[in-house]
């Protein structure tokens, strides 16, 4: 790309290039000349808004997990229509059926990247976090309808679904799981937790 040519949306054009990738060949794809050339830009375009390399993958993560915030109002909002473990299931195949399960593996793949997000994100693998945030709230928001037993646990379950939900999906390279075989391992994961 010539030099003194304006990029809109430069981040957004890169971390859409980091998607691909990552879906695409894994985390140890994603290198900074592969996202620059996925991209169409020059190599230097990703170091004149990042700090490095690293940097630019902690902001990658970081807009992604941001990016389930519309997923999270969105199952808030279904509390207390259709069924639970539907719900439940729908929204396990929606995370995990993203990017989510290519960006747990570079997480887990890159030591570095690991250390620069411990600085905005204390604990575990924002991306798995934010799910079980986001189950466990909507688990809530049902509990207080009475969907949910008065005595469940919504943080620990949605922790296991998560759980669950990345066990059935992690391999990124094989089919992903039935909805049907989602829709069990829900079930079982909530069976004690709803209302007979």
């Amino acid at each position: 790309m010539p030099t003194g040519v304006a990029i809109r949306d430069v981040r957004e054009q890169l971390f859409d290039a980091a998607d691909r990738i990552l879906l695409r060949d894994g985390p140890s794809g994603l290198t900074s000349r592969a996202v620059t050339a996925e991209a169409g830009v020059a190599k230097g375009v990703l170091h004149k808004h990042f700090e490095d390399f690293d940097g630019f993958l902690a902001d990658f993560v970081l807009d992604r997990v941001e990016r389930m915030d519309a997923q999270a109002a969105a199952l808030r909002d279904a509390a207390g229509t259709g069924d639970v473990v539907d719900n439940v299931a729908g929204a396990l195949a929606a995370v995990f059926g993203s990017v989510a399960v290519a960006i747990v593996a570079l997480v887990t793949f890159r030591d570095e990247l690991r250390a620069r997000l411990r600085r905005t994100w204390p604990a575990g693998v924002p991306v798995l976090t934010e799910a079980a945030i986001m189950i466990g709230r909507y688990l809530g928001a049902e509990r207080e309808l009475g969907r949910i037993a008065a005595g469940a646990d919504e943080e620990s379950l949605g922790a296991m679904l998560v759980g669950t939900g990345h066990l059935l999906f992690a391999d990124r390279t094989g089919p992903a799981p039935a909805p049907e075989a989602v829709r069990r391992a829900v079930a079982a994961v909530l069976g004690g937790a709803l209302p007979r």
